[in-house]
């Protein structure tokens, strides 16, 4: 991130955690929205913190890849933060992001969402921090992400997200910061500009990273990698288009298995035995050998 922007895929089970590593990906994420839905419960921040650790181990063991993963809300209050961080660094996760809404929470592009107090969030920012420096910090800043996410945007306004995010940074100690809900390019560039060079953080410029939610069907119009660098960005996480087409595909296919008893229309359109083998590494009749993740330790 220091050197450019970097896209991070969403990826919710081995194989898309595979899939994003052999398509030549630096880095991947860990959906909450995505995590809840394939566990058939909605995004509001009921899924278990094992449930969310099992993902994460999984995807970064299959993908040899860093992954920032969704933390939520923390899944409680201040005490709960601090073992989020050391579980989520134990499965893999090279970050996190927790967010200031209130339990349960709702997707971060639907209305009717509130926020927790500044002074509340803040407490869980500082916990996240000061578990981050006792990972392997020794002394200093650990090299596990904490991101602040704020939903303030659509609550109390742009400014008021702004504020709320200088506090995450100054007051505890952020390492990243991702605005969520924003509507235009000329909003994230404010925020981005806002933040620069913030509260001696471990960005390039002295700041927090940056980092953009480019989902689909939300607030934010469709905006390319290269364009989110230009407005001041570090990463961009992707949650969950491959879920969204999957399971369209998926749908498409069951009606027309119903319907007709066989699924040949929709042989064309899979993947075939050959090249789901290549993506797992195995060649039948030769012994698997478990892939060595290259992620960092």
């Amino acid at each position: 991130m220091d050197k450019d922007c970097i896209a991070l895929p969403g990826a919710y089970d081995g194989m898309i955690a595979r899939a994003v590593a052999q398509t030549g990906f630096q880095g991947c994420y860990v959906s909450g929205g995505a995590v809840s839905m394939t566990s058939g419960v909605p995004d509001l921040g009921i899924a278990s913190l094992e449930t969310f650790t099992r993902v994460i181990r999984t995807v970064a063991d299959s993908s040899g890849l860093p992954l920032i993963a969704d933390a939520d809300t923390g899944f409680g209050e201040g005490e709960m933060v601090t073992r989020v961080i050391w579980e989520y660094s134990r499965a893999g996760a090279a970050g996190c992001h927790l967010e200031d809404q209130v339990f349960p929470k709702r997707c971060g592009h639907l209305a009717g969402k509130a926020l927790v107090p500044v002074d509340h969030m803040v407490e869980k920012v500082a916990r996240a921090s000061k578990a981050r420096d006792a990972i392997d910090g020794h002394g200093k800043r650990g090299s596990f992400i904490v991101c602040a996410r704020t939903d303030a945007r659509s609550v109390d306004g742009l400014d008021a997200a702004i504020d709320r995010a200088k506090s995450y940074v100054t007051d505890a100690g952020a390492d990243m910061i991702f605005p969520e809900g924003l509507a235009s390019e000329d909003e994230f560039k404010q925020f981005a500009d806002a933040l620069r060079g913030l509260g001696g953080g471990p960005a390039p410029d002295g700041g927090p990273y940056m980092l953009a939610n480019m989902t689909e069907f939300g607030k934010t119009p469709i905006i390319p990698l290269a364009r989110f660098k230009e407005l001041g960005y570090h990463c961009v996480i992707y949650p969950y288009p491959t879920l969204r087409l999957a399971m369209k595909h998926a749908l498409d296919l069951l009606l027309s298995l119903k319907e007709q008893g066989h699924v040949e229309p929709f042989i064309e359109h899979m993947q075939s035995r050959d090249d789901m083998y290549a993506m797992l590494e195995y060649t039948p009749g030769e012994e698997w050998e478990f892939p060595t993740p290259t992620r960092p330790a």
